[in-house]
């Protein structure tokens, strides 16, 4: 079975020159190009010292930082790309103790091979290193799992239901029930988290969109708001509030359940991707709903 292999030739011709035999890439800021051709394959891949082909770091987009340009994640003879730095970096074959590269710093790390694409020319050499680079050995997280688990580090809840009838207390029938939220990073927004692992980071903000308050009597009200605190005197919400038409009497425990649910807007964006998506958060309460008695006497 044929497979696609990324030969390591790295042809110094301009990387504008448009008819080069066989698929070419050619890596911006620089004179070369590396030309994909087929070849029988070869056991083993990135990372591992066989010649598979090329990489793409399994949902990660690598980008030059300050181009833009979009760059294979991995490139055999050149090793993996690091966001950090726009620069291909690979562990030098034989690891000599001896010489100034090391910085004093042996045998602890590793000296590595690194080109880098910032520039023109290939702007690299050798360096010593304690760990491997972000985004050595390529990852298997996409940008947008990233922007999911960003969303989860936020810790986005639903509303802390706030009703101007007290828990111990019957509301009346015919009043206004006024409806809001504590607002917190939590409750409502914005809220923004960074999610990453080596070579890819996605920051997400989230901002609540609106409250459906579903209660308990078939209807519902939509607040686009965090609603109005009640104070002592108040009558009318100004901005959400809900009229009972009937008593809670028959009603589980003689109250209506509360169920009240924030819909929050997501944008996110990393690793030269971006996107939106939205999220919902629910709360519960009940409230008790009464009706005046009016006596006649004669």
């Amino acid at each position: 079975m044929l497979t696609a292999a990324l030969v390591a030739a790295l042809l110094a011709v301009p990387a504008a020159l448009p008819a080069l035999p066989g698929d070419v890439t050619c890596l911006p800021g620089t004179t070369f190009c590396v030309v994909e051709v087929a070849q029988p394959g070869v056991p083993g891949g990135p990372g591992t010292g066989g010649g598979g082909g090329a990489g793409t770091g399994q949902g990660r987009q690598c980008v030059v930082a300050t181009t833009g340009e979009v760059v294979p994640c991995f490139l055999a003879g050149w090793g993996w790309f690091s966001d950090e730095d726009s620069c291909y970096w690979m562990p030098v074959a034989e690891q000599v103790p001896d010489g100034a590269v090391w910085e004093g710093h042996y045998p602890d790390g590793a000296i590595w091979a690194v080109t880098c694409l910032t520039h023109a020319g290939t702007n690299g050499g050798w360096t010593w290193r304690a760990a491997p680079p972000p985004g050595y050995g390529g990852i298997t997280v996409t940008p947008a799992q990233l922007a999911q688990r960003a969303v989860d580090q936020m810790a986005l809840t639903g509303p802390v239901i706030e009703l101007s009838i007290p828990a111990d207390r019957f509301g009346v029938v015919g009043v206004p029930v006024w409806l809001w939220t504590e607002v917190s990073a939590t409750t409502w927004g914005p809220n923004s988290a960074t999610a990453s692992v080596p070579g890819l980071a996605v920051t997400a903000t989230a901002r609540a969109r609106q409250i459906v308050w579903d209660m308990g009597d078939g209807r519902t009200e939509t607040c686009r708001n965090p609603g109005t605190a009640y104070h002592a005197g108040g009558v009318t919400s100004p901005t959400c509030q809900h009229i009972y038409e009937h008593p809670s009497g028959q009603q589980p425990d003689q109250a209506y359940p509360v169920t009240a649910t924030t819909t929050w807007d997501v944008t996110w964006s990393g690793g030269g991707a971006s996107g939106s998506l939205t999220v919902t958060r629910t709360s519960t309460s009940s409230v008790r709903i009464g009706e005046v008695q009016v006596l006649v006497t004669t």
